[in-house]
């Protein structure tokens, strides 16, 4: 019986223990013509075992590259394809640079500061005085989410002109609905309850006795 702890690891676990004991199988085949064949009867099999790779573009070359990392890169077959190698597989990608740009308002991040740059450098009036509208709009909105509590035009406004040292000025009232507003109530709510009970209590007011209890009965044959 065959452990774990003594199996060499997978290299590939989306195709299995069978595989790569084919593989490794293949790797020791002396003849090529049979090594070969047999390599092409193997990539048929992997294909259906992972037929979701079928929907990839050219999933073959795919199929083919996954073989030579199953057998560790020692079969020596014809592949139709370029057949790759641990330094190309396996190399670690380049050292990522990250912008070392820091906003100058941090509650505004570097994308406004970015707006705002290009609403100075417009000169059409009309354009410019959107792109204000719309950096107003924004400066509320972030103000809304991060203080939970709604802020003043003035205050936007005092804010935007220190900014842009008094160029640019917004016209309108920036609308921003605060996440802490209660919806209103709808036509649904207990009021609806409430003038049933009224409209019952009056029908049955004025009734006694037997006729009380027969109406009770009707009442409860309807509902």
């Amino acid at each position: 019986m065959e452990y774990n702890t003594t199996r060499n690891d997978l290299l590939m676990r989306e195709y299995g223990r069978h595989i790569q004991k084919m593989v490794d199988k293949l790797v020791k085949i002396e003849d090529r013509e049979l090594r070969q064949k047999s390599a092409n009867a193997v990539i048929e099999l992997m294909s259906f075992l992972n037929p979701q790779l079928k929907n990839m573009e050219d999933y073959k070359h795919k199929l083919w590259d996954h073989l030579f990392i199953i057998s560790d890169f020692e079969l020596d077959v014809d592949s139709p394809y370029p057949i790759p190698s641990k330094e190309t597989i396996r190399a670690k990608p380049q050292h990522l640079s990250y912008p070392k740009r820091y906003p100058k308002y941090n509650h505004l991040g570097r994308n406004l500061e970015s707006v705002i740059e290009k609403a100075l450098a417009e000169e059409n009036p009309e354009k410019r005085q959107g792109f204000a509208n719309i950096i107003a709009y924004y400066m509320k909105l972030t103000y809304s989410n991060w203080h939970k509590e709604l802020v003043h035009d003035d205050a936007i406004q005092n804010e935007l002109s220190t900014i842009t040292k008094g160029q640019l000025e917004f016209n309108n009232r920036p609308f921003v609905k605060h996440r802490n507003e209660m919806p209103e109530r709808d036509d649904y709510g207990s009021g609806g309850r409430d003038r049933y009970k009224r409209n019952f209590s009056r029908n049955n007011g004025g009734n006694r006795g037997g006729s009380n209890r027969n109406n009770n009965r009707n009442f409860k044959k309807r509902y």
